[in-house]
């Protein structure tokens, strides 16, 4: 009886000892099962925030190098028509763009027309360390009343390092221009891109004739009087060449060390060397060269050789290069003799000898 008593106790014992077994087997094997579910769960997860997360650094990286990537714009020619002031800039960085500040421009080309100006920022454009405003935004001649801020808001966003820059070669010969420069910051530095002025009012005239083919001739609105040869400075195409009366205004708000007189010929004839010169002034590292030039025979000056990936190169177009109208040589030689001696006051005044005479 104690044995059978025993037995009875012992297989009780060991039914519940199997029973915990597979209970305790059971909850291992739930356990086990959400485990597998909650990862199965949050793997993919992790995997597509990762992702997200290394698509949004290339996204950023894009985004920077877009910004420091000179624009495809064609260079020493006539670049597409501009926008208005206000609307999109034409200066290559993208619309949604939202890295860099907007600041004033630290320096600004603000002469002269037909000088050179728009071969002068095409070249600056290359420069990763230049971002500058496509279009020409005449805030200190045209759109004054607007304000700070509207002329703040046109300009491209910098990063650390970069410097802002527009140009607006009427500037040049606007008398409230110099002033309304300093009220907004008398430490700019200030480009005037100068050309022979005999030649420069030959482009002018060139230019207003293609877009008005019933312009008078150039003498007859060079010249007051044929008979007399007395030359008409009211004409603006005559009136811009007085570069040293211009300049005496100029200087009466910014001290010359705040000028650099580039010389529209020798964009042409030396462009690398000039380029020097405006990258040292500018406190960049020379990063424009030879190597970034070559000379177009049928155009008659220096385009950008073609960029990386590029099927042609970059050079000026139509509106650049345009042959002037035969003009009778006795009035070229009087308004040589008449531009002679603002020129040479205008060496004296800038420090440099252009060599128009």
């Amino acid at each position: 009886m104690g044995c059978s008593g025993c037995r009875i106790r012992f297989n009780f014992g060991k039914a519940l000892s199997k029973a915990s077994l597979l209970l305790t087997m059971l909850l291992i094997s739930t356990y086990f099962i959400y485990c597998l579910t909650a990862l199965s769960d949050s793997i993919p997860r992790a995997l597509f925030a990762q992702r997200a997360l290394d698509y949004g650094i290339l996204e950023d990286r894009r985004r920077v190098l877009d910004e420091l990537r000179p624009s495809p714009r064609l260079l020493l020619a006539g670049a597409p028509a501009s926008p208005p002031p206000g609307g999109a800039q034409d200066s290559g960085i993208p619309v949604s763009n939202t890295f860099g500040t907007k600041k004033f421009p630290q320096a600004i080309i603000i002469g002269v027309k037909k000088g050179g100006t728009r071969a002068l920022l095409e070249f600056l454009r290359i420069h990763p360390d230049v971002r500058a405003v496509g279009a020409e935004p005449h805030f200190f001649d045209r759109f004054y009343e607007k304000g700070l801020d509207w002329y703040r808001e046109l300009m491209p966003r910098t990063l650390e390092g970069q410097i802002t820059m527009e140009k607006t070669p009427s500037y040049f010969v606007t008398k409230e221009a110099p002033g309304r420069v300093c009220a907004m910051n008398c430490q700019t530095k200030l480009i005037v891109v100068v050309r022979d002025p005999v030649t420069r009012a030959l482009s002018d005239y060139t230019q207003t004739l293609s877009k008005n083919p019933g312009l008078p001739s150039f003498q007859s609105l060079a010249l007051k009087n044929a008979s007399s040869g007395l030359i008409d400075t009211a004409w603006n195409a005559v009136r811009i060449g007085l570069y040293a009366k211009h300049l005496e205004n100029w200087l009466q708000h910014f001290p010359l060390s705040h000028f650099l007189f580039v010389s529209g010929e020798r964009l042409v004839s030396d462009p690398a060397g000039e380029m020097g010169r405006v990258q040292d002034f500018l406190g960049l590292k020379r990063v424009i060269s030879d190597k970034h030039f070559y000379f177009n025979q049928t155009k008659g000056f220096p385009c950008l050789k073609k960029p990386e990936g590029s099927s042609r190169p970059r050079c000026l177009g139509k509106s650049k290069g345009r042959p002037h109208p035969h003009i009778p040589p006795e009035v070229l030689q009087r308004l040589r003799e008449f531009y002679r001696p603002f020129n040479h006051h205008f060496y004296q005044m800038s420090g440099r000898d252009f060599g128009w005479d």
